[in-house]
């Protein structure tokens, strides 16, 4: 199994998942513009779509969308607890939190990240990303993660994409559940293995 990655981007998340779940695995980082792998194949041959994640599993298919990447690798190890399981209520509302990460915040961040989209639509931009960490901190007061206790793929998915704030001057220290949630995540060992290995973090 593969995961094609660029640090710090939404590829972050199965990354964690990866880890998280104990799989054996192997990374590849994707340059952009140039869409080429480490080793300088043509990323777009492998994925047409030239995003990532990329998953390449060890029977030669190939899966993309980070949503779908995490509840795959949620459901090839159920023990881990990393989604509920099919049919039930729980199971529903972690892909509803699924939904709407990449909904409204991941595309949401998008005109942030291309130089080109006037500084006037980047403030309203902001203005509405407030709105969601406003509604996120409102759900976390008095839980650990997004459904609860207990940590699962859209709470690695939430701080994937929560962790571009730093990249955009947007402060998320107003916002004090969702702070405790972003250092809680943070300090999960798996997550920090992580961040070390796409350069994101300091071995400790």
């Amino acid at each position: 199994m593969k995961l094609y990655y660029s640090p710090g981007a939404c590829s972050l998340a199965p990354h964690i998942v990866l880890r998280e779940a104990g799989f054996n695995f192997d990374l590849d980082r994707v340059a952009f513009p140039a869409k080429t792998t480490q080793d300088g194949q043509d990323f777009v041959a492998i994925n047409q779509k030239g995003a990532v994640p990329t998953l390449w599993l060890d029977d030669g298919e190939v899966i993309t969308e980070a949503a779908v990447i995490l509840q795959y690798l949620a459901d090839k190890t159920p023990a881990k607890g990393l989604i509920p399981p099919e049919g039930t209520k729980e199971r529903y509302r972690v892909q509803e939190w699924l939904n709407y990460i990449a909904t409204e915040l991941h595309k949401g961040f998008g005109p942030l990240w291309k130089a080109d989209t006037p500084k006037e639509y980047k403030a309203i931009v902001k203005a509405n990303l407030a709105k969601q960490f406003g509604y996120l901190d409102g759900k976390l007061a008095g839980k650990h993660y997004l459904t609860g206790e207990s940590f699962t793929v859209a709470d690695a998915y939430l701080f994937t994409i929560l962790n571009w704030a730093s990249f955009h001057q947007i402060d998320l220290k107003p916002y004090r559940n969702l702070s405790a949630f972003m250092a809680r995540v943070a300090a999960r060992p798996r997550v920090q293995e992580a961040l070390q290995a796409e350069g994101l973090a300091k071995a400790a």
